[in-house]
């Protein structure tokens, strides 16, 4: 079985491009290259059998913890400026949460980050 937690947050972040060649181009012509904002959702899938005490995978009150931790750490930041996303990008936040949550939860299997509002998302299976 799977369970899945989400937990929604705004942030902003830049993205400093870099052409395949090593070049910069100019910050009118890439406009990631400049400060803007996104609101994100991000959800989680833990994978395992339901205890046979509890009936449960994972107690959804300690993932909600963790999500809230993960959540207080990015919510209306300069994602740029929070230690291990120097580059923000969907695949790197997806992998930034993982190590935050693969500690507590051995049995994550996927962290899914969008932004709803453009129709873009990263899913990060931990296999």
């Amino acid at each position: 079985m799977r369970i899945v937690k989400s937990i929604q947050f705004d942030a902003a972040h830049y993205l400093d491009e870099v052409e395949r060649d090593g070049t910069r181009p100019a910050a009118e012509t890439r406009p990631y290259a400049r400060l803007h904002g996104h609101s994100f959702t991000m959800a989680v899938e833990i994978e395992g059998a339901p205890g046979a005490d509890t009936g449960w995978v994972e107690d959804f009150g300690d993932v909600a913890d963790a999500l809230d931790e993960i959540r207080e750490a990015l919510d209306h930041r300069l994602l740029n400026e929070v230690e291990g996303l120097e580059r923000p990008t969907l695949e790197n936040i997806c992998q930034w949460a993982a190590q935050k949550l693969k500690g507590r939860f051995p049995g994550l299997k996927t962290v899914r980050v969008s932004r709803p509002s453009i129709g873009e998302a990263c899913v990060y299976d931990l296999d």
